[in-house]
C-alpha cells in the first residue's frame, strides 16, 4: 500500500464517471424493493439514469422527509429493503433519524480518509468519537478495521483518565474532534506524560482553524480532516496537499441551489447532495443541508476525484417573516419564472418593529416591478425588489439572509 489507497483514486475522471453511472442503474433497481423508494421513484426507469443530467432529474431526499417517513412507518420509513435482522447495527442521527449499518467491510467509507491521513496497517489508533447511539465512532472504526489497525475504544472520556492510558498504550493514531486532541496534548504536557507516539490524526465533527492545526502539529502530530455525516459516512477527505477535500470513491456528489435539486455551475456555492453507492444503506440524492462548492482541477497529491472547498455553513435558511415562513424553494421559484435573474438573495430586516424583506437580484432594473409581483404571488408577502449589477451578490450560497437583530 503506497501513497494511494488503491487504483481507483488515480483513475481518469471520465473513467470514474463511467464506472459510477454504470453501477447507478443497478443501485436504483435495488432501491425499488423498498416501498418508500418505489413510491418516490414511480415511473423512473433505472436503466435510463446513466448520466449526471439524468440523475439531476430525480427528486432530492431531505432529512425532514426521512424523519416524517420514519414517524409514520418505523423504524426506517420504508427506505430500507433489507430485513432488520440482516443489519450489523442501527444508530440514531440528529433529527432523530434511525440509520442502519450493513455488514460490508468499511461500511462508511472511512479507510481512504485514514490512509490519506497517514494511517497504515498495524497502527494502534485511539478512537475518541462517541460509541453511544450515534455512528461516529463506528464510522472511523470500520475504516480502521479495513486497514488492519487495532483500536483503543476510548470514546469521549475525561482527559485526566485518558492521558495516562495513552502514555502506557503508545498509540500512533488519534481519531476524534480536533479540540479534544489539543486538550489531551495540553494535559499530557502539564502532567509530564509522554504522548510522543502519536504521529497522525484524522479529525472531524468540529472546525479545524489554522492556529489549532499549527498548535497540534508543533507537537509532532500530522492532522488531516474529513467531512462525514451520520447518514452518509465519509463524503470527502483531506490529503497531504491540503487543497480542498477530495470526494470519496463510490460517491456521486452534486452541488445544488438551496431549496432545489438543480445543480449549480462549478465554483458556485450551493447545497451538498450525495448519492451513496453501497450495499448496506444506499442513498439517492440525499441532501446534507451543508453548503460547499466544487474546486476546479485536481489535487496535487495525484488523486483525481473532484474536490470541494469544505464545509461552508448550512443551506437550511427557512425563516419566518411577518408570521409566515419563507423558504429558499420559493426564491428558487421566483428565479424560475424570471430567467433574467442571474443570482438572488432575500434580505430580511426589521424597521420600527416591523419585518421588511428586499429581494436583491442580479437582473435588469426594468424587471424589478415584474419580479416584485411574482415575489408577492409566491410568498403571499409584500417585499421590494432591488436590482444590482451582475457579480454584486456574494457567492456564499445564501439565498435568505436574516439580518434582524437577535432579541435577548
Amino acid at each position: 500500500m503506497g501513497e494511494h489507497y488503491d487504483g481507483k483514486e488515480t483513475r481518469r475522471p471520465e473513467e470514474r464517471e463511467r464506472a459510477l453511472f454504470a453501477a447507478l442503474p443497478g443501485m436504483i433497481a435495488g432501491l425499488l424493493a423498498a416501498p418508500a423508494w418505489a413510491r418516490r421513484l414511480d415511473g423512473v426507469d433505472p436503466a435510463a439514469v446513466t448520466s449526471p443530467e439524468a440523475l439531476a432529474g430525480l427528486p432530492v431526499l431531505r432529512k425532514s422527509e426521512l424523519m416524517e417517513a420514519q414517524r409514520d412507518a418505523p423504524p426506517f420509513g420504508g427506505f430500507v429493503a433489507a430485513p432488520t435482522a440482516t443489519l450489523a447495527r442501527v444508530f440514531v442521527s440528529p433529527g432523530p433519524v434511525f440509520v442502519p449499518q450493513g455488514t460490508e467491510s468499511d461500511a462508511w467509507g472511512a479507510a481512504r480518509a485514514l490512509h490519506a491521513a497517514g494511517v497504515r496497517p498495524g497502527d494502534l489508533a485511539v478512537n475518541t468519537f462517541g460509541y453511544h447511539v450515534t455512528p461516529g465512532a463506528f464510522i472511523l472504526e470500520s475504516g480502521l478495521a479495513a486497514l488492519g489497525c487495532p483500536v483503543f475504544a476510548a470514546g469521549p472520556g475525561r482527559p485526566e483518565e485518558v492521558v495516562p492510558l495513552l502514555a502506557a498504550l503508545r498509540p500512533s493514531v488519534y481519531c476524534g474532534v480536533p479540540d479534544f486532541l489539543n486538550i489531551l496534548l495540553d494535559r499530557a504536557e502539564a502532567a509530564a506524560a509522554d504522548l510522543s507516539s502519536l504521529r497522525a490524526a484524522l479529525v472531524s465533527g468540529a472546525a479545524l482553524p489554522g492556529d489549532l492545526r499549527q498548535r497540534i502539529e508543533a507537537r509532532g502530530v500530522h492532522v488531516a480532516q474529513c467531512y462525514a455525516t451520520a447518514d452518509l459516512g465519509v463524503i470527502a477527505y483531506e490529503s497531504r496537499a491540503r487543497e480542498g477535500l477530495i470526494v470519496n470513491e463510490d460517491v456521486i456528489l452534486e452541488i445544488v441551489r438551496p431549496g432545489t435539486g438543480d445543480p449549480v455551475a462549478e465554483g458556485e456555492v450551493g447545497e451538498v447532495v450525495v448519492t451513496r453507492l453501497c450495499e448496506g444503506y444506499p442513498l439517492l440524492r440525499f441532501a446534507t443541508g451543508d453548503l460547499s462548492a466544487i474546486l476546479p482541477g485536481e489535487s496535487p497529491c495525484g488523486r483525481t476525484n473532484r474536490r470541494i472547498r469544505g464545509w461552508m455553513g448550512r443551506a437550511d435558511q427557512r425563516t419566518k417573516v411577518k408570521g409566515m415562513f419563507v423558504d429558499p424553494a420559493q426564491i428558487a421559484e421566483v428565479r424560475r419564472r424570471h430567467p433574467e435573474i442571474v443570482r438572488a438573495r432575500l434580505v430580511v430586516s426589521r424597521a420600527d418593529h416591523v419585518d421588511q424583506m428586499v429581494l436583491m437580484v442580479e437582473a435588469p432594473a426594468a424587471a424589478e416591478a415584474a419580479i416584485g409581483a411574482t415575489l408577492k404571488a409566491v410568498t403571499n408577502l409584500s417585499g421590494s425588489v432591488e436590482a444590482v449589477p451582475e457579480g454584486a451578490l456574494p457567492n456564499d450560497g445564501k439565498v435568505i439572509a436574516d439580518e434582524r437583530p437577535v432579541e435577548g
